[in-house]
């Protein structure tokens, strides 16, 4: 499931990634070692030395084996959303460091979750492209960013950041809906890829006035 979803997006933003998030996945007791907090399902495990950076990819098992029984467009407008949402963005986070890394380019953790929001809106609506696919996509839409609940064991400035994340996602959404509405891909896609390669604080500002 981790290389499927890993696929989607490369196609969807045009790029490959140079590295499988699934080679970096690490089981529970790896990802205590390597500072994981065990507060979330899944986290990815970033070490800055020096020049270099190095990734993994913690993702429940119990999570990961449920979602990878299903085929992924079920996975992703089933039943199982939520839980294909939280894989999704472990994926996201791993592909999103990656690239940045290989620019040479920091990175802030809001940009992170940011970009993360969007991804799961872009792989749900992608596999579920077609007939019906707007008026699915507004109901995604509220069910992402507006059904949403934060765990009690944030801190406030994690909360604050998850949240706003949550309404930087939902401002640029609204920019993508015209062309959903209106079943056209390649504005779509075009659109995505543009958003996906501005850095740091203009990927921000571009979201935010969407």
């Amino acid at each position: 499931m981790l290389d499927r979803i890993q696929e989607h997006l490369e196609a969807i933003y045009g790029l490959r990634c140079e590295y499988r998030a699934a080679d970096f996945l690490v089981d529970p007791e790896a990802a205590r070692q390597l500072g994981g907090t065990g507060r979330s399902r899944e986290e990815v495990l970033v070490l800055e030395s020096g020049e270099a950076l190095e990734l993994a990819l913690y993702v429940d098992p119990d999570l990961l084996a449920r979602v990878s029984r299903y085929h992924l467009p079920a996975a992703a407008i089933g039943s199982g959303l939520a839980e294909f949402c939280e894989v999704a963005e472990g994926v996201s986070h791993f592909m999103y460091l990656a690239h940045t890394a290989g620019l040479n380019r920091t990175v802030s953790l809001l940009e992170l979750e940011a970009q993360a929001e969007v991804d799961k809106f872009a792989v749900c609506t992608l596999v579920r492209w077609g007939q019906g696919v707007a008026r699915w996509a507004s109901s995604l839409g509220q069910r992402l960013f507006e059904q949403v609940r934060f765990h009690e064991h944030l801190s406030v400035a994690e909360r604050w950041r998850y949240g706003e994340a949550n309404r930087l996602a939902q401002s640029y959404v609204a920019k993508l809906m015209p062309h959903i509405r209106g079943g056209q891909l390649d504005r779509l896609l075009s659109e995505l890829r543009h958003a996906y390669r501005l850095g740091a604080e203009a990927k921000l500002a571009y979201f935010s006035r969407a």
